[in-house]
């Protein structure tokens, strides 16, 4: 697992919830639950993880891991399910079918009406309790609930064919409807006394129980105690609301947590009832609550986003009327802004009340780690003062081909996206990974000194070696910049030594002036802050090598009488595109299953190629 992933890990809750490994492109990798979000998922970082198999491959692709935190373990169980039937994460090997955890129905419009249990809600004018993440605690409380309040569990062809009361009739945990035996009115208010029973109103049935149970243990029944104590934990689990998975329609809730100017806000999507998405941001701001929440509004439903029906908030926005007119008219519908004072929707707002105060602790974290960084990097490399403007230049390509450059820019140890750059790199420059470094260090430089909007660094770092960095000595020299600003090279851990001796160097330093290296410490802030922007650097190259690549198989694909499979062929064949470039006419029709018309067009192309 990289660097990034182990130091954001440290800094997870230690309540219950979820976590999500994301591979680069956001796509889910992993979803799992946990009682301690933090210890579950540092146990993936360490050294052969948790021992399952797929860890490896997981380790290799993670790209990012986040979290959603929830109120109990038993939220935690049903987020799971639901997140991971939504995003089809693929290493989960478990809950991808569409099986759904069990509910209670009710159905009152029915002659005499009984809990069944079912998978599925529906809306056809029933009453739903649930979901129920265990199987066994819902049974067990259906059968302690037909102790307290008899009712008929029979099916209907059992119950319509009954021509004298069953033996739970005998034993008190049936009325006998089938039979005669009560009214109507009076199996109503039994279902009024089990519909309260399961809405969580259990505290007497408890305090009875709990009584029943110390008496059993005094009296050294322990058998009969252990049995009471069953009971009491399976209806405890029942009767616990869930914030996660509910009965409802679409809404979102804003939760949000100032500490002075510090903000953190948490967006919770949930979907008919039930969790799908969870966003955080932190960011500075010194407007009132009131006026915070309308620009959050504005800013969370702008473009194209969906706006559900509902809308919770902590408090409302001012002008309410205003925001309540334009997300009504995006939705084309109506839509509401609640301030939530009980029920589900009230357990919807404080769950993403909770996120954002994590988010603002694993935020000021976070912010203490980079300054520190920073700092332990300015000693390091013997700097008058702590780096606040970081760049950091990587080369990519492909056999000579298509060879691009990236510069990423952090500053205060947070990427700054308006300062990241691409280059192409010349065909002159393009095969030589030296000189492409150097091009890629002149040009970025000179932007600095050109473009208003841009700044030298405070350190410019190069993805390599000692060639990389003298390649970006050269360029500095060219410029006069040399007592402007610092430069050094980051080189990768590797394997050293032979046999059982062989071990990991460790993320390397070089310095201009310097025959050897210096090592940083494993796990340290200012390796962290290093490998963070050495990875963004990498991740910003190999992106627009990609499409670099995908624009100039093109070229290729715009050639009548040129396919898939001959532009494979004639790849393979000359061992590069720009072999491909160089080759004349004759090599061309000298190809074998090549038509002399094709290669003629062939060649045409390729000397109409940008770069020819």
């Amino acid at each position: 697992m990289n660097a990034r992933i182990a130091d954001k890990v440290a800094r997870f809750p230690t309540s219950p919830g979820i976590y999500i490994f994301t591979d680069a492109d956001g796509e889910a990798l992993y979803v799992g639950k946990a009682a301690d979000l933090r210890a579950r998922v540092r146990s993936y970082c360490k050294p052969g993880g948790d021992g399952r198999f797929q860890l490896p491959f997981l380790a290799a692709e993670a790209a990012d891991v986040d979290f959603v935190a929830t109120a109990t373990e038993q939220e935690a169980l049903l987020l799971e399910n639901t997140v991971i039937k939504k995003r089809q994460p693929r290493y989960n090997l478990r809950l991808k079918d569409d099986k759904a955890f069990l509910l209670l129905r009710l159905d009152r419009r029915e002659e005499w009406p009984w809990y069944r249990l079912v998978r599925r809600r529906h809306e056809d004018g029933a009453i739903y309790f649930g979901p129920f993440a265990s199987a066994q605690s819902v049974r067990r409380t259906l059968r302690l609930l037909h102790k307290i309040v008899p009712l008929r569990d029979c099916r209907d062809p059992v119950f319509k064919n009954r021509t004298r009361p069953c033996i739970k009739h005998q034993i008190g945990r049936c009325p006998a409807p089938c039979v005669g035996f009560i009214t109507r009115t009076a199996y109503d208010e039994l279902l009024d006394h089990s519909v309260r029973f399961l809405r969580g109103d259990v505290g007497a049935v408890l305090a009875d129980l709990r009584a029943r149970m110390q008496a059993a243990a005094a009296a050294l029944a322990f058998e009969r105690a252990q049995a009471l104590k069953d009971q009491i934990q399976a209806l405890q689990r029942t009767a616990e609301p869930q914030a996660v998975v509910a009965g409802g329609g679409d809404e979102d809730a804003l939760g949000m947590h100032r500490a002075g100017d510090e903000i953190a806000v948490a967006f919770l999507s949930f979907r008919t009832g039930a969790l799908e998405n969870c966003r955080r941001f932190t960011f500075r701001s010194e407007l009132p609550d009131e006026l915070l929440l309308g620009e959050l509004l504005g800013r969370f439903y702008e473009g194209d986003r969906y706006v559900p029906g509902t809308v919770l908030l902590p408090a409302l926005p001012a002008e309410t009327a205003m925001i309540t007119a334009w997300l009504q008219h995006k939705r084309g519908a109506k839509v509401e802004l609640q301030v939530p004072q009980r029920g589900d929707k009230k357990r919807h707002l404080e769950l993403a009340a909770q996120n954002a105060e994590l988010a603002d602790a694993a935020a000021s974290d976070a912010r203490a780690r980079r300054l520190l960084g920073a700092e332990r990097l300015a000693k390091l490399l013997d700097l008058p003062d702590a780096p606040r403007r970081l760049h950091c230049l990587d080369v990519s390509t492909m056999q000579g081909t298509n060879t691009v450059a990236s510069r990423v820019c952090f500053v205060d140890g947070q990427p700054s996206k308006p300062q990241y750059r691409r280059f192409k790199i010349s065909a002159a420059h393009a095969g030589d990974d030296f000189a492409a470094m150097q091009e890629a260090v002149t040009r970025s430089l000179q932007l600095c000194l050109e473009r208003d909007d841009e700044e030298l660094p405070d350190l410019l770092v190069v993805d390599g070696g000692k060639g990389q960095l003298a390649a970006a000595e050269r360029a500095i020299a060219e410029l006069g910049l040399q007592d402007d600003l610092c430069l050094c090279g980051l080189a990768k851990s590797r394997l050293q030594g032979h046999g059982d001796a062989r071990a990991e160097s460790g993320e390397r330093l070089f310095l201009a002036g310097q025959e050897e290296p210096r090592p940083l410490p494993l796990h340290a802030p200012e390796t962290l802050l290093m490998a963070a922007l050495r990875d963004e650097a990498h991740r910003f190259a190999i992106t627009f090598h990609r499409q670099a690549r995908g624009k100039i198989a093109s070229e290729l694909d715009d050639v009548p009488g040129v396919g898939p499979t001959r532009r494979r062929a004639l790849l393979r064949h000359f061992g590069s595109l720009s072999a491909l470039r160089a080759a004349s006419l004759e090599q061309l029709q000298a190809m074998p299953t090549l038509p002399k018309a094709v290669a003629a067009a062939v060649f045409a192309r390729m000397q109409a190629a940008p770069g020819k």
